[in-house]
């Protein structure tokens, strides 16, 4: 009976359980343990690759556990035993290269994806550092001109604004302190008076 197993026992190992019914019959269960790499396959597959690579479905993960029950009297147990383990041994054989294939697929789909997610990136660094060479005012740019920026005499009312100094002499308001005065005056706007076209 174990040489017959010997090969499913390699990978994975088992529990044989024997139990008395009635009648005189007793059953027979072999039951393959699962292995934590049986999980770590469909854990290669990322949220990034989930759309590219398919994951192997639970089913076909369950199966590699998958029992075998035998009943019957004992003699016809010693008689079909070998027999049977043999073939539910080249079935679960079977399946688990099958399983192994697709894992590797699965390991080599995964890494050929990160090596054209990283060659993308480079390309876009490097087309990026080239656009920055062939324009070198690019950082000039991000300062802004004088021109975009407040004059002083905006935002500090001590300072006078431009051609203040040279309008008003010492004794004026402006050189006083009063800028505010000095600019009380009231301005009247003539507009001229619309001709009809002819």
């Amino acid at each position: 009976m174990f040489k017959e197993l010997e090969a499913l026992l390699a990978r994975r190992s088992l529990t044989i359980t024997v139990a008395t019914l009635a009648a005189g019959q007793i059953r027979v269960n072999v039951i393959p343990h699962s292995r934590p790499e049986d999980t770590k396959t469909n854990e290669q597959i990322k949220y990034t690759h989930k759309d590219e690579v398919a994951a192997i479905p639970d089913s076909a993960i369950k199966a590699l556990t998958t029992p075998i029950s035998l009943t019957g009297t004992a003699e016809e147990i010693d008689a079909k035993l070998a027999d049977v383990l043999l073939e539910f041994v080249e079935s679960h054989t079977q399946l688990q290269a099958t399983f192994d294939r697709a894992s590797t697929e699965i390991s080599d789909a995964v890494k050929a994806i990160d090596e054209r997610n990283k060659n993308k990136a480079k390309v876009k660094t490097t087309a990026s550092k080239a656009e920055q060479k062939e324009d070198p005012k690019v950082k000039a740019d991000d300062k802004p001109k004088q021109d975009e920026t407040l004059p002083l005499w905006w935002t500090n009312p001590s300072v006078p604004p431009p051609g203040a100094a040279a309008t008003h002499g010492p004794g004026s308001p402006t050189a006083s302190g009063n800028a505010l005065q000095a600019n009380s005056q009231p301005t009247t706007i003539i507009e001229e008076a619309a001709q009809p076209c002819r």
